[in-house]
């Protein structure tokens, strides 16, 4: 299949793209090289292998969730600048009442 200028014209129409004539036959060119690759991969795709979305198995490198104690209100509030009310007091950045 090739694909012609007129096609490349529509695309770029339709595309919303302002192409001169050299673009136009330049551009035919290559999306009919790209087209003809995608043809011979759907050549090569058999029926008995099973569709893959990648080459090797994938295994999950992540450990296991595990209960582990945290640091308490007044530990984790320690090193704030400013806490309230067992919070960080931020600055206030909207001008919203709270």
């Amino acid at each position: 299949m090739s694909i012609t200028r007129d096609e490349v014209a529509h695309l770029a129409r339709l595309a919303r793209l302002a192409l001169d004539e050299d673009e136009l036959d330049h551009l035919a060119a290559q999306l009919d090289v790209i087209i003809s690759a995608v043809a011979r991969v759907q050549e090569v795709a058999a029926e008995d292998i099973p569709p893959t979305s990648h080459a090797l198995p994938l295994t999950n490198v992540f450990r296991p969730d595990e209960v582990r104690p945290c640091l308490t209100p007044p530990q984790a509030l320690a090193a704030a600048p400013a806490a309230e009310d067992q919070r960080f007091r931020v600055p206030r950045i909207l001008e919203e009442p709270s």
